[in-house]
Protein backbone atom coordinates (compact mmCIF):
# COMPACT_ATOMS: atom_id res chain seq x y z
CA UNK A 1 0.00 0.00 0.00
CA UNK A 2 2.98 2.31 0.65
CA UNK A 3 4.15 1.75 -2.93
CA UNK A 4 0.64 2.54 -4.14
CA UNK A 5 0.64 5.81 -2.22
CA UNK A 6 4.00 6.79 -3.73
CA UNK A 7 2.68 5.94 -7.16
CA UNK A 8 -0.41 7.98 -6.42
CA UNK A 9 1.69 11.02 -5.42
CA UNK A 10 3.87 10.73 -8.49
CA UNK A 11 0.87 10.48 -10.79
CA UNK A 12 -0.67 13.59 -9.26
CA UNK A 13 2.56 15.53 -9.77
CA UNK A 14 2.90 14.34 -13.36
CA UNK A 15 -0.78 14.60 -14.23
CA UNK A 16 -0.06 16.82 -17.20
CA UNK A 17 2.60 14.48 -18.59
CA UNK A 18 1.05 12.30 -21.28
CA UNK A 19 4.02 9.87 -21.22
CA UNK A 20 2.93 8.56 -17.82
CA UNK A 21 0.93 5.75 -19.35
CA UNK A 22 3.88 4.40 -21.33
CA UNK A 23 6.24 4.61 -18.35
CA UNK A 24 3.92 2.74 -16.05
CA UNK A 25 3.36 -0.04 -18.58
CA UNK A 26 7.09 -0.43 -19.21
CA UNK A 27 7.72 -0.74 -15.46
CA UNK A 28 5.07 -3.47 -15.13
CA UNK A 29 3.04 -1.14 -12.97
CA UNK A 30 -0.78 -1.29 -12.87
CA UNK A 31 -2.56 -1.14 -16.19
CA UNK A 32 -4.17 2.13 -17.21
CA UNK A 33 -7.68 2.14 -18.62
CA UNK A 34 -8.95 5.35 -20.22
CA UNK A 35 -12.50 6.23 -19.23
CA UNK A 36 -14.58 9.37 -19.04
CA UNK A 37 -16.08 10.96 -15.95
CA UNK A 38 -19.48 9.53 -16.89
CA UNK A 39 -18.00 6.02 -17.26
CA UNK A 40 -16.64 6.16 -13.72
CA UNK A 41 -19.80 7.63 -12.20
CA UNK A 42 -22.28 5.46 -14.08
CA UNK A 43 -20.33 2.25 -13.45
CA UNK A 44 -22.33 1.91 -10.24
CA UNK A 45 -19.37 0.60 -8.26
CA UNK A 46 -16.73 3.33 -8.59
CA UNK A 47 -17.11 6.94 -7.62
CA UNK A 48 -15.26 9.93 -9.01
CA UNK A 49 -12.73 10.78 -6.29
CA UNK A 50 -9.03 10.86 -5.39
CA UNK A 51 -8.60 7.82 -3.19
CA UNK A 52 -7.20 4.32 -3.01
CA UNK A 53 -9.76 1.66 -2.23
CA UNK A 54 -11.04 -1.77 -3.21
CA UNK A 55 -14.17 -2.31 -5.24
CA UNK A 56 -16.87 -4.73 -4.20
CA UNK A 57 -16.24 -6.94 -7.26
CA UNK A 58 -12.46 -6.91 -6.85
CA UNK A 59 -10.14 -6.81 -3.80
CA UNK A 60 -7.40 -5.10 -5.81
CA UNK A 61 -6.71 -1.43 -5.01
CA UNK A 62 -8.02 1.10 -7.49
CA UNK A 63 -6.99 4.72 -7.98
CA UNK A 64 -9.39 7.24 -9.52
CA UNK A 65 -8.15 10.65 -10.64
CA UNK A 66 -10.65 13.54 -10.82
CA UNK A 67 -8.48 15.82 -12.97
CA UNK A 68 -7.60 13.14 -15.52
CA UNK A 69 -9.78 10.82 -17.57
CA UNK A 70 -8.34 7.49 -16.46
CA UNK A 71 -8.13 5.08 -13.55
CA UNK A 72 -5.44 2.66 -12.42
CA UNK A 73 -5.97 -0.92 -11.28
CA UNK A 74 -3.86 -4.04 -10.71
CA UNK A 75 -3.76 -6.81 -13.29
CA UNK A 76 -6.42 -9.39 -12.63
CA UNK A 77 -8.87 -6.93 -11.12
CA UNK A 78 -12.45 -7.37 -12.30
CA UNK A 79 -14.07 -3.98 -12.74
CA UNK A 80 -17.80 -3.68 -13.16
CA UNK A 81 -19.31 -3.66 -16.71
CA UNK A 82 -19.21 -0.62 -18.95
CA UNK A 83 -22.26 1.66 -18.56
CA UNK A 84 -23.42 0.70 -22.05
CA UNK A 85 -24.13 -2.77 -20.70
CA UNK A 86 -26.50 -1.33 -18.13
CA UNK A 87 -29.09 -0.89 -20.84
CA UNK A 88 -28.87 -4.44 -22.22
CA UNK A 89 -32.23 -6.09 -21.93
CA UNK A 90 -33.81 -2.96 -20.48
CA UNK A 91 -36.31 -0.64 -22.11
CA UNK A 92 -35.27 2.75 -23.42
CA UNK A 93 -35.28 5.57 -20.87
CA UNK A 94 -33.65 8.99 -20.77
CA UNK A 95 -30.72 8.81 -18.35
CA UNK A 96 -29.38 11.99 -16.69
CA UNK A 97 -25.75 12.87 -17.40
CA UNK A 98 -24.67 13.25 -13.76
CA UNK A 99 -25.05 10.90 -10.79
CA UNK A 100 -27.46 13.29 -9.09
CA UNK A 101 -28.53 16.56 -10.76
CA UNK A 102 -27.79 19.82 -8.92
CA UNK A 103 -25.46 18.03 -6.48
CA UNK A 104 -21.67 18.20 -6.31
CA UNK A 105 -20.92 16.33 -3.10
CA UNK A 106 -20.31 13.05 -4.96
CA UNK A 107 -16.98 14.37 -6.21
CA UNK A 108 -15.68 14.53 -2.65
CA UNK A 109 -16.71 11.07 -1.54
CA UNK A 110 -14.14 8.36 -1.11
CA UNK A 111 -15.97 5.29 -2.41
CA UNK A 112 -19.34 4.13 -3.65
CA UNK A 113 -18.60 0.50 -3.04
CA UNK A 114 -20.73 -1.33 -0.54
CA UNK A 115 -19.35 -1.46 2.98
CA UNK A 116 -18.80 -5.15 3.53
CA UNK A 117 -17.74 -4.60 7.14
CA UNK A 118 -21.33 -3.74 8.02
CA UNK A 119 -22.67 -7.05 6.73
CA UNK A 120 -24.06 -8.32 3.47
CA UNK A 121 -26.45 -6.54 1.15
CA UNK A 122 -29.32 -8.33 -0.54
CA UNK A 123 -31.63 -6.73 -3.09
CA UNK A 124 -34.94 -8.43 -3.87
CA UNK A 125 -37.64 -7.62 -6.37
CA UNK A 126 -40.93 -8.86 -5.00
CA UNK A 127 -42.85 -8.70 -8.28
CA UNK A 128 -44.26 -11.72 -10.09
CA UNK A 129 -44.97 -9.44 -13.08
CA UNK A 130 -41.80 -9.37 -15.31
CA UNK A 131 -42.05 -5.75 -16.53
CA UNK A 132 -42.25 -4.59 -12.92
CA UNK A 133 -38.81 -6.07 -12.20
CA UNK A 134 -37.04 -3.78 -14.67
CA UNK A 135 -36.38 -0.95 -12.19
CA UNK A 136 -34.91 -3.45 -9.72
CA UNK A 137 -32.50 -4.67 -12.40
CA UNK A 138 -31.37 -1.13 -13.13
CA UNK A 139 -30.76 -0.43 -9.44
CA UNK A 140 -28.84 -3.68 -8.96
CA UNK A 141 -26.67 -2.90 -12.00
CA UNK A 142 -25.76 0.48 -10.56
CA UNK A 143 -24.93 -1.05 -7.17
CA UNK A 144 -22.83 -3.78 -8.76
CA UNK A 145 -24.78 -6.57 -7.08
CA UNK A 146 -26.97 -9.42 -8.26
CA UNK A 147 -30.71 -9.56 -7.70
CA UNK A 148 -31.45 -11.85 -4.76
CA UNK A 149 -33.04 -15.22 -5.40
CA UNK A 150 -36.70 -15.14 -4.50
CA UNK A 151 -39.64 -16.95 -6.02
CA UNK A 152 -42.96 -15.10 -6.12
CA UNK A 153 -45.89 -17.03 -7.56
CA UNK A 154 -49.66 -16.82 -7.73
CA UNK A 155 -51.64 -19.91 -6.81
CA UNK A 156 -54.66 -21.03 -8.81
CA UNK A 157 -56.94 -19.39 -6.27
CA UNK A 158 -54.94 -16.09 -6.58
CA UNK A 159 -53.10 -16.55 -3.29
CA UNK A 160 -49.53 -15.24 -3.25
CA UNK A 161 -46.68 -17.58 -2.40
CA UNK A 162 -43.15 -16.26 -1.67
CA UNK A 163 -40.06 -18.41 -1.16
CA UNK A 164 -36.71 -16.81 -0.24
CA UNK A 165 -34.07 -18.98 -1.93
CA UNK A 166 -30.91 -17.69 -0.24
CA UNK A 167 -29.78 -16.87 3.27
CA UNK A 168 -30.60 -13.38 4.57
CA UNK A 169 -29.59 -13.97 8.19
CA UNK A 170 -27.87 -10.90 9.59
CA UNK A 171 -28.01 -9.04 6.26
CA UNK A 172 -29.41 -5.72 5.11
CA UNK A 173 -32.33 -6.57 2.82
CA UNK A 174 -33.81 -4.09 0.33
CA UNK A 175 -37.13 -5.07 -1.23
CA UNK A 176 -37.85 -3.14 -4.44
CA UNK A 177 -41.50 -3.13 -5.41
CA UNK A 178 -43.07 -1.22 -8.29
CA UNK A 179 -46.81 -1.08 -8.77
CA UNK A 180 -48.42 -3.11 -11.54
CA UNK A 181 -51.99 -2.98 -12.78
CA UNK A 182 -53.05 -5.36 -10.04
CA UNK A 183 -52.23 -3.05 -7.14
CA UNK A 184 -53.68 -5.24 -4.41
CA UNK A 185 -51.67 -8.29 -5.52
CA UNK A 186 -48.54 -6.14 -5.66
CA UNK A 187 -49.10 -5.01 -2.08
CA UNK A 188 -49.54 -8.58 -0.85
CA UNK A 189 -46.35 -9.65 -2.65
CA UNK A 190 -44.51 -6.87 -0.87
CA UNK A 191 -45.93 -7.69 2.57
CA UNK A 192 -45.32 -11.43 2.30
CA UNK A 193 -41.76 -10.93 1.02
CA UNK A 194 -40.97 -8.56 3.89
CA UNK A 195 -42.46 -10.95 6.44
CA UNK A 196 -40.50 -13.86 4.93
CA UNK A 197 -37.27 -11.87 5.36
CA UNK A 198 -38.24 -10.99 8.92
CA UNK A 199 -38.85 -14.63 9.88
CA UNK A 200 -35.55 -15.52 8.17
CA UNK A 201 -33.67 -13.29 10.65
CA UNK A 202 -32.68 -10.44 8.34
CA UNK A 203 -30.78 -7.68 10.15
CA UNK A 204 -32.83 -4.88 8.56
CA UNK A 205 -35.53 -4.75 5.90
CA UNK A 206 -35.91 -1.61 3.79
CA UNK A 207 -38.81 -1.27 1.41
CA UNK A 208 -38.17 0.63 -1.83
CA UNK A 209 -41.57 1.75 -3.15
CA UNK A 210 -41.03 4.54 -5.69
CA UNK A 211 -44.81 4.95 -5.92
CA UNK A 212 -46.65 4.49 -2.66
CA UNK A 213 -50.01 2.76 -3.34
CA UNK A 214 -53.29 4.29 -2.16
CA UNK A 215 -51.51 7.60 -1.61
CA UNK A 216 -54.52 9.51 -2.96
CA UNK A 217 -56.67 8.06 -0.18
CA UNK A 218 -54.85 9.91 2.58
CA UNK A 219 -57.84 11.98 3.82
CA UNK A 220 -61.15 11.08 5.34
CA UNK A 221 -63.89 10.99 2.72
CA UNK A 222 -67.44 10.87 4.00
CA UNK A 223 -67.83 7.57 5.89
CA UNK A 224 -64.79 6.00 4.28
CA UNK A 225 -61.33 5.49 5.71
CA UNK A 226 -57.76 6.73 5.40
CA UNK A 227 -56.45 3.77 3.41
CA UNK A 228 -52.85 4.97 3.15
CA UNK A 229 -52.70 4.86 6.96
CA UNK A 230 -53.86 1.23 6.85
CA UNK A 231 -51.21 0.34 4.26
CA UNK A 232 -48.53 2.01 6.39
CA UNK A 233 -49.57 0.02 9.47
CA UNK A 234 -49.54 -3.25 7.50
CA UNK A 235 -46.02 -2.60 6.19
CA UNK A 236 -44.69 -1.79 9.64
CA UNK A 237 -46.37 -4.86 11.13
CA UNK A 238 -44.94 -7.09 8.39
CA UNK A 239 -41.43 -6.12 9.45
CA UNK A 240 -40.24 -3.06 7.51
CA UNK A 241 -37.55 -1.10 9.34
CA UNK A 242 -37.13 1.67 6.75
CA UNK A 243 -38.99 2.96 3.70
CA UNK A 244 -37.68 4.69 0.57
CA UNK A 245 -40.31 6.29 -1.64
CA UNK A 246 -40.57 9.17 -4.08
CA UNK A 247 -42.85 12.20 -4.36
CA UNK A 248 -45.62 11.18 -1.99
CA UNK A 249 -48.99 12.61 -3.00
CA UNK A 250 -49.11 14.28 0.39
CA UNK A 251 -45.97 14.66 2.48
CA UNK A 252 -48.02 14.12 5.63
CA UNK A 253 -48.24 10.41 4.74
CA UNK A 254 -44.79 10.05 6.32
CA UNK A 255 -46.46 10.56 9.70
CA UNK A 256 -48.51 7.36 9.22
CA UNK A 257 -45.36 5.28 9.74
CA UNK A 258 -43.52 4.55 12.97
CA UNK A 259 -40.31 3.84 11.01
CA UNK A 260 -37.95 6.21 9.12
CA UNK A 261 -39.29 7.31 5.73
CA UNK A 262 -37.16 8.93 3.03
CA UNK A 263 -39.37 10.76 0.53
CA UNK A 264 -37.02 11.36 -2.41
CA UNK A 265 -37.71 13.87 -5.20
CA UNK A 266 -37.74 13.32 -8.94
CA UNK A 267 -37.80 17.04 -9.76
CA UNK A 268 -34.00 17.34 -10.32
CA UNK A 269 -34.23 14.77 -13.12
CA UNK A 270 -37.30 16.38 -14.67
CA UNK A 271 -35.67 19.82 -14.49
CA UNK A 272 -32.59 18.48 -16.22
CA UNK A 273 -34.78 16.92 -18.91
CA UNK A 274 -36.43 20.29 -19.54
CA UNK A 275 -33.07 22.03 -19.85
CA UNK A 276 -31.54 19.45 -22.18
CA UNK A 277 -34.42 18.02 -24.20
CA UNK A 278 -36.85 20.91 -24.71
CA UNK A 279 -35.52 23.35 -27.32
CA UNK A 280 -35.95 27.02 -26.46
CA UNK A 281 -37.15 26.15 -22.95
CA UNK A 282 -36.37 29.75 -21.95
CA UNK A 283 -39.53 30.67 -23.82
CA UNK A 284 -41.58 28.31 -21.66
CA UNK A 285 -44.02 28.92 -18.84
CA UNK A 286 -44.71 26.43 -16.03
CA UNK A 287 -48.43 25.68 -15.71
CA UNK A 288 -50.45 24.37 -12.76
CA UNK A 289 -53.62 22.73 -14.07
CA UNK A 290 -55.36 23.59 -10.81
CA UNK A 291 -54.65 25.80 -7.78
CA UNK A 292 -53.86 22.63 -5.80
CA UNK A 293 -50.70 22.04 -7.87
CA UNK A 294 -49.57 25.68 -7.82
CA UNK A 295 -46.83 25.05 -5.25
CA UNK A 296 -45.19 22.39 -7.41
CA UNK A 297 -45.40 24.66 -10.44
CA UNK A 298 -43.87 27.51 -8.44
CA UNK A 299 -40.97 25.27 -7.39
CA UNK A 300 -40.21 24.36 -11.02
CA UNK A 301 -40.58 27.96 -12.19
CA UNK A 302 -38.23 29.39 -9.57
CA UNK A 303 -35.52 26.83 -10.32
CA UNK A 304 -35.73 27.36 -14.08
CA UNK A 305 -36.19 31.15 -13.75
CA UNK A 306 -39.42 30.97 -15.74
CA UNK A 307 -42.92 32.41 -15.41
CA UNK A 308 -45.90 30.59 -13.97
CA UNK A 309 -49.53 30.25 -15.00
CA UNK A 310 -52.45 28.71 -13.10
CA UNK A 311 -55.65 27.34 -14.62
CA UNK A 312 -58.54 28.28 -12.36
CA UNK A 313 -62.11 27.09 -12.54
CA UNK A 314 -61.56 23.37 -12.85
CA UNK A 315 -63.93 21.22 -10.81
CA UNK A 316 -62.45 20.49 -7.38
CA UNK A 317 -64.27 17.27 -6.52
CA UNK A 318 -62.10 16.54 -3.50
CA UNK A 319 -63.22 19.79 -1.91
CA UNK A 320 -66.89 19.49 -2.77
CA UNK A 321 -69.60 19.00 -0.21
CA UNK A 322 -70.67 15.66 -1.61
CA UNK A 323 -67.23 14.06 -1.35
CA UNK A 324 -66.06 15.40 1.98
CA UNK A 325 -69.20 14.43 3.89
CA UNK A 326 -68.42 16.31 7.07
CA UNK A 327 -71.23 18.77 6.31
CA UNK A 328 -74.20 16.51 5.72
CA UNK A 329 -77.30 17.58 7.69
CA UNK A 330 -80.28 15.22 7.73
CA UNK A 331 -82.75 15.73 4.90
CA UNK A 332 -85.72 15.78 7.30
CA UNK A 333 -85.61 18.26 10.16
CA UNK A 334 -86.29 16.38 13.39
CA UNK A 335 -87.80 18.05 16.41
CA UNK A 336 -85.86 17.94 19.63
CA UNK A 337 -82.53 17.29 17.90
CA UNK A 338 -81.22 20.73 18.82
CA UNK A 339 -82.42 23.48 21.08
CA UNK A 340 -85.11 25.59 19.31
CA UNK A 341 -83.19 28.80 19.99
CA UNK A 342 -80.04 27.50 18.28
CA UNK A 343 -79.54 27.68 14.53
CA UNK A 344 -76.34 26.17 13.13
CA UNK A 345 -75.13 28.32 10.22
CA UNK A 346 -74.56 26.49 6.95
CA UNK A 347 -71.74 27.09 4.51
CA UNK A 348 -72.64 28.78 1.24
CA UNK A 349 -72.41 26.21 -1.58
CA UNK A 350 -69.48 26.59 -3.93
CA UNK A 351 -70.08 27.56 -7.53
CA UNK A 352 -67.54 26.71 -10.18
CA UNK A 353 -66.36 29.85 -11.97
CA UNK A 354 -65.66 29.74 -15.72
CA UNK A 355 -62.23 28.39 -16.58
CA UNK A 356 -59.61 31.11 -16.68
CA UNK A 357 -55.84 31.12 -17.05
CA UNK A 358 -53.98 33.34 -14.60
CA UNK A 359 -50.79 34.20 -16.45
CA UNK A 360 -49.66 34.78 -20.02
CA UNK A 361 -49.14 31.69 -22.20
CA UNK A 362 -49.54 33.31 -25.62
CA UNK A 363 -46.72 32.34 -27.97
CA UNK A 364 -45.07 30.27 -25.23
CA UNK A 365 -44.21 26.64 -24.53
CA UNK A 366 -46.55 25.43 -21.79
CA UNK A 367 -45.16 22.82 -19.36
CA UNK A 368 -47.83 21.33 -17.10
CA UNK A 369 -46.35 19.76 -13.95
CA UNK A 370 -47.95 17.39 -11.44
CA UNK A 371 -47.00 14.42 -9.28
CA UNK A 372 -49.34 11.77 -10.74
CA UNK A 373 -50.88 11.34 -14.18
CA UNK A 374 -53.52 8.62 -14.24
CA UNK A 375 -56.88 9.73 -15.58
CA UNK A 376 -55.77 12.16 -18.28
CA UNK A 377 -59.09 13.95 -18.77
CA UNK A 378 -58.02 16.95 -16.71
CA UNK A 379 -54.68 17.19 -18.52
CA UNK A 380 -56.36 17.00 -21.93
CA UNK A 381 -58.84 19.72 -20.93
CA UNK A 382 -55.99 21.88 -19.62
CA UNK A 383 -54.08 21.42 -22.89
CA UNK A 384 -57.10 22.51 -24.92
CA UNK A 385 -57.49 25.60 -22.74
CA UNK A 386 -53.82 26.49 -23.17
CA UNK A 387 -54.05 26.05 -26.94
CA UNK A 388 -56.99 28.43 -27.01
CA UNK A 389 -54.90 30.96 -25.05
CA UNK A 390 -52.09 30.82 -27.62
CA UNK A 391 -49.59 28.22 -26.35
CA UNK A 392 -47.89 26.67 -29.38
CA UNK A 393 -46.40 23.59 -27.69
CA UNK A 394 -47.59 21.70 -24.61
CA UNK A 395 -45.62 19.31 -22.40
CA UNK A 396 -46.90 17.35 -19.42
CA UNK A 397 -44.39 16.30 -16.75
CA UNK A 398 -45.19 14.05 -13.80
CA UNK A 399 -43.30 11.73 -11.47
CA UNK A 400 -45.67 8.78 -11.53
CA UNK A 401 -47.17 7.73 -14.86
CA UNK A 402 -49.99 5.33 -14.00
CA UNK A 403 -51.80 6.00 -17.31
CA UNK A 404 -54.76 3.72 -16.72
CA UNK A 405 -57.41 2.54 -19.16
CA UNK A 406 -57.60 4.61 -22.35
CA UNK A 407 -55.04 7.21 -21.26
CA UNK A 408 -52.58 6.51 -24.13
CA UNK A 409 -55.29 6.92 -26.76
CA UNK A 410 -56.59 10.15 -25.21
CA UNK A 411 -53.06 11.57 -25.10
CA UNK A 412 -52.40 10.62 -28.71
CA UNK A 413 -55.60 12.36 -29.86
CA UNK A 414 -55.11 15.45 -27.67
CA UNK A 415 -53.25 18.74 -28.11
CA UNK A 416 -50.47 17.49 -25.83
CA UNK A 417 -47.14 17.24 -27.65
CA UNK A 418 -45.25 15.14 -25.11
CA UNK A 419 -45.82 13.43 -21.76
CA UNK A 420 -42.69 12.92 -19.65
CA UNK A 421 -42.85 10.56 -16.66
CA UNK A 422 -40.30 8.62 -14.63
CA UNK A 423 -39.97 4.85 -14.42
CA UNK A 424 -41.34 4.59 -10.88
CA UNK A 425 -44.18 2.63 -12.50
CA UNK A 426 -43.70 0.37 -15.55
CA UNK A 427 -45.53 1.71 -18.60
CA UNK A 428 -43.89 0.06 -21.60
CA UNK A 429 -47.23 -1.05 -23.04
CA UNK A 430 -48.55 2.51 -22.87
CA UNK A 431 -45.43 3.76 -24.67
CA UNK A 432 -46.09 1.34 -27.51
CA UNK A 433 -49.63 2.65 -27.78
CA UNK A 434 -48.61 6.31 -27.69
CA UNK A 435 -45.19 7.53 -28.91
CA UNK A 436 -45.74 10.86 -27.13
CA UNK A 437 -44.93 9.21 -23.78
CA UNK A 438 -41.27 9.54 -22.74
CA UNK A 439 -39.49 8.01 -19.74
CA UNK A 440 -36.86 9.45 -17.41
CA UNK A 441 -34.75 6.96 -15.46
CA UNK A 442 -34.56 7.63 -11.70
CA UNK A 443 -32.74 4.42 -10.70
CA UNK A 444 -29.65 6.54 -10.01
CA UNK A 445 -31.04 8.29 -6.93
CA UNK A 446 -32.67 5.11 -5.61
CA UNK A 447 -29.41 3.16 -5.87
CA UNK A 448 -27.56 5.99 -4.14
CA UNK A 449 -30.13 5.98 -1.32
CA UNK A 450 -29.69 2.24 -0.88
CA UNK A 451 -25.91 2.59 -0.83
CA UNK A 452 -26.02 5.33 1.80
CA UNK A 453 -28.44 3.48 4.06
CA UNK A 454 -26.40 0.28 3.83
CA UNK A 455 -23.15 2.13 4.59
CA UNK A 456 -24.72 4.18 7.39
CA UNK A 457 -24.08 7.48 5.61
CA UNK A 458 -26.09 10.67 5.84
CA UNK A 459 -29.10 11.03 3.54
CA UNK A 460 -29.10 14.82 3.67
CA UNK A 461 -27.10 15.01 0.43
CA UNK A 462 -30.10 13.61 -1.46
CA UNK A 463 -32.33 16.39 -0.10
CA UNK A 464 -30.05 19.28 -0.93
CA UNK A 465 -31.86 22.53 -1.86
CA UNK A 466 -35.27 20.98 -1.10
CA UNK A 467 -37.57 23.30 0.81
CA UNK A 468 -40.56 22.61 3.02
CA UNK A 469 -42.98 23.29 0.17
CA UNK A 470 -41.12 21.18 -2.42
Amino acid sequence: MYAMKCLFSRCCRDASNSIIKQNLRQNNQPNIISVTKEDVVHSGTLIYSTSIYSTRTSPHPVIVFPKMSFILYFKGSNLCPHPSKLQEGLSAAWVPRDPLPECEESRGRTSSAMNDAKGGLVVFTANSHPPSRELGKRIAERLGVEIGKVQVDQEANRETRVQIQESVRGKDVFVIQTMSKDVNTTIMEMLITVYACKTSCAKSITGVLPYFPYSKQCKMRKRGSIVSKLIACMMCKAGLTHLITMDLHQKEIQGFFNIPVDNLRASPFLLQYIQEEIPDYRNAVIVAKSPASAKRAQSFAERLRLGIAVIHGEAQDAESDQVDGRHSPPTVKTTGAIHPSMEIPLLIPKEKPPITVVGDVGGRIAIIVDDIIDDVDSFVAAAETLKERGAYKIFVMATHGILSCEAPRFIEESAIDEVVVTNTIPHEIQKLQCPKIKTVDISMILSEAIRRIHNGESMSYLFRNIGVDD
